[in-house]
């Protein structure tokens, strides 16, 4: 057992070096140029722009080029680091191999890790770490991402491979190849302000993994895999897929309010509320409530979203949490037609802009991260011979 300590005790015990702070609460590891999170105001700030600013102006691409080079580029730059993208969106045969082979009940998100893996494998920059291979990896990497997940959503369903498209954006591209046709200018902004909110958070426990991994000198796709199972877990990444499950028990029979209450009375977790940093709501989940709203309504699933804003309610009423990313994320995912074991998928998809940022940024300045631990177990024992155990 971890000894519990009052704020006070803490505060005394602050000099009694070791002490401990359980899940790292409160402790500064990394400085960081990538993004800023104020949770009292519910403010995100990527490399110095608002993401309410980002959402209404910017595209993912804009996003990407912001986060790795810490501006906005200029029409040129933009153009450039599109035609790039868009040539690097296919992935090798022998990652193909794999996707059409492995079984097709897996998790998505296994295979995604272990295809992120297998791209180091052919990559020309793998064992160069310079800051401009690294740049050129990340872009390989934010690239290839989508045609991995739509391939293997597509051989599950025993529908064909679509090779990338040579156009459009990258949430162009991946509608395209998820759905085998190419999506309006709505679906492809929706995807797209989806992808922009997701890029970067913080020091999250998918991005701590990314520093930690690159702190050994490991290549950027070690890091990348690392932080691709971080994400995958439910307390992370997973949260979203966990509010879909959710709904999708509920039917138009339920009294939602004793629904929730229920599970509160039985001490069960309500996935999509609550968040380590933010005490108020989540400027993410702000964005997205609008979306999931005219959605759900585009699509005649009005009773998701209704469904919703009721559990924010009681939420809000019991326990006085406000919901985060992952809670709106989940009926905007569902009302475009996607499964919700491919929604942490996409999570990633967007992600890879910052975990590739901040392996860019700590290759800049890098020490190796070895923290301490506090042992709480015996010492000095005496040796018993095995007989005598």
């Amino acid at each position: 057992m971890e000894p519990t300590m009052t704020n006070n005790q803490k505060e005394q015990d602050l000099s009694q070096y070791p002490y401990l702070d359980k899940g790292l609460e409160g402790i500064v590891a990394f400085s960081s140029r990538k993004s800023f999170i104020d949770g009292a105001k519910g403010e995100l700030i990527y490399a110095g722009y608002n993401i309410e600013v980002l959402a209404e102006n910017a595209t993912f691409e804009e996003v990407c080029f912001l986060l790795w080079n810490e501006r906005l580029p200029n029409k040129a730059e933009l153009d450039d680091l599109q035609a790039k993208m868009t040539a690097e969106r296919d992935i090798p045969e022998t990652v193909y191999a794999y996707i059409n082979s492995t079984d097709k009940k897996a998790e998505p998100m296994s295979v995604l890790r272990t295809a992120t893996s297998m791209l180091a494998d052919s990559d020309p920059d793998a064992t160069e770490n310079s800051a401009e291979a690294n740049l050129r990896k990340a872009i390989r990497l934010t690239a290839k991402m989508p045609t991995i997940i739509a391939a293997f959503d597509r051989v599950r369903k025993g529908d064909e491979i679509i090779r990338p498209s040579k156009k459009g954006s990258t949430a162009f591209n991946f509608l395209y190849m998820l759905n085998g046709e190419e999506p309006g200018p709505k679906a492809e902004r929706v995807m797209d302000l989806l992808l922009v909110t997701h890029a970067e958070h913080g020091m999250n426990a998918s991005t701590f993994a990314t520093r930690a991994i690159a702190s050994t000198l490991a290549d950027i796709h070690s890091a990348i895999s690392g932080a691709i199972g971080s994400l995958k877990g439910p307390l992370h990444g997973g949260a979203n897929t966990a509010v879909m499950n959710m709904l999708k028990g509920l039917d138009k029979d339920t009294d939602i309010v004793a629904f929730i209450k229920g599970k509160l009375e039985r001490k069960e977790k309500i996935m999509g509320f609550g968040h380590r940093v933010y005490k108020t709501f989540d400027p993410r989940a702000t964005l997205l409530r609008v979306m999931a709203k005219d959605l759900a309504k585009e699509v005649e699933m009005e009773y998701l979203y209704e469904w919703s804003e009721t559990i924010l309610k009681v939420m809000k009423d019991e326990k006085n949490i406000d919901p985060n990313v992952d809670f709106f994320s989940a009926t905007v995912y569902y009302s475009m037609g996607i499964m919700p074991d491919q929604y942490t998928c996409i999570f990633a998809m967007a992600r890879i802009s910052g975990w590739t940022a901040h392996y860019i940024e700590q290759m800049e300045n890098n020490r190796l991260i070895r923290p301490r631990q506090l042992y709480l177990g015996d010492k000095n024992l005496p040796w018993k011979k095995v007989e005598d155990r």
